[in-house]
């Protein structure tokens, strides 16, 4: 056998299609609960990046058939010695060595690119969840990274909200929420709330559990915020935010947001979820997680089930996403290689 690897781009759309159909192939199999592959979202990574991020891209044939791929983002902005890999192989054609060879070119790219570590994440089962296979955990311990951040994803079905819960938690927020208002958008970010979306999204890597993951906070500005939302426009995300304004300073002191994608509309999202730290102990981040979740199923009729990732550590968060009906589904590992 014999394995051949590519760098591509975006111009190469013929070496895109075969990634693209290898993506699919590999979400189908190791994630059949999830949405399909999205090739809207997938062809924006190549035509609108996320602002203050390169990406490399390269493409395994084994035996001249298209394998497996790796995608390199570089930070550009700020955590210049890092860089993520997501390394994706044909399951028809794994153990086959084609991940291996795709590991080493990327770090080898990475090196010559004075990049220190790499991370990359893995799926594995969580006690009595759905089957979920434990090659990539394998594949990363194999390779010498070292787990650094351990995630549960949850899930919430529509069908199964219990209403009357939701309305007492909303309204046991409410009591503790004098004098905070809440508004919510679609889309953009209106422009007399973005520099405080930028503030508290530049918080989020300052205030959420890190675990072992050497990853500094990033640096957001205005400019930032409208790059990511030209970049989640291309990619289809339809994005539903609440944000919690403090009447007496004008400022947003809390947001939350739940996006939908282009290729389903069954499945949402719950992103981002902050409150400042001087605005906490006041059930903001309930309040607006309940309040954003009526804007939601208010717009997105057809949502049946909506995800999230927390830390397994942030015990504050989960115990939110679980009073609204979030159940784990399977557990989710951030790996460090030191290169």
């Amino acid at each position: 056998m014999t394995i051949t690897i590519a760098s591509f781009d975006g111009a190469d759309r013929a070496a895109v299609d075969e990634a693209y159909r290898i993506g699919a192939a590999a979400n189908d199999a190791d994630l059949p609960d999830f949405p399909p592959f999205c090739r809207r979202r997938f062809d924006a990574l190549f035509h609108t990046p996320m602002p203050g991020t390169d990406t490399l891209w390269a493409l395994a044939r084994l035996d001249g058939v298209p394998a497996g791929y790796l995608q390199l983002e570089l930070p550009q902005l700020d955590n210049t010695d890092n860089a993520t890999a997501e390394v994706v192989v044909d399951p028809a054609l794994r153990r086959r060595g084609v991940g291996r060879e795709l590991l080493a070119h990327g770090v080898r790219l990475l090196r010559q690119r004075g990049r220190k570590r790499v991370l990359g994440m893995a799926v594995s089962a969580l006690p009595g969840g759905p089957a979920r296979s434990a090659a990539g955990g394998a594949f990363a311990a194999a390779a010498g990274a070292e787990p650094a951040l351990a995630e549960v994803r949850r899930r919430l079905e529509v069908d199964n909200i219990d209403r009357a819960a939701l309305r007492a938690a909303l309204a046991e927020a409410h009591t503790l929420a004098r004098g905070y208002q809440s508004v919510c958008w679609q889309g953009a970010t209106p422009q007399e709330y973005v520099a405080d979306v930028a503030y508290l999204d530049g918080r989020l890597l300052m205030d959420a559990p890190m675990g072992d993951v050497q990853w500094e906070p990033e640096r957001v500005d205005a400019e930032r915020v409208r790059g990511t939302e030209r970049a989640l426009d291309a990619r289809g995300r339809r994005r539903y935010h609440l944000g919690v304004r403090h009447e007496a300073s004008g400022r947003l002191v809390a947001w939350t947001l739940l996006d939908v994608g282009a290729s389903a509309d069954w499945h949402a999202f719950q992103q981002i979820t902050i409150v400042d730290p001087d605005h906490r102990g006041h059930r903001l981040g309930l309040l607006a997680k309940v309040e954003n979740l009526h804007h939601l199923l208010t717009h997105e009729p057809a949502v049946r089930v909506i995800d999230t990732f927390n830390a397994a550590s942030n015990s504050y968060m989960v115990a939110i996403n679980e009073r609204l009906g979030f159940r784990p589904v399977d557990s989710w590992t951030d790996w460090q290689l030191t290169l």
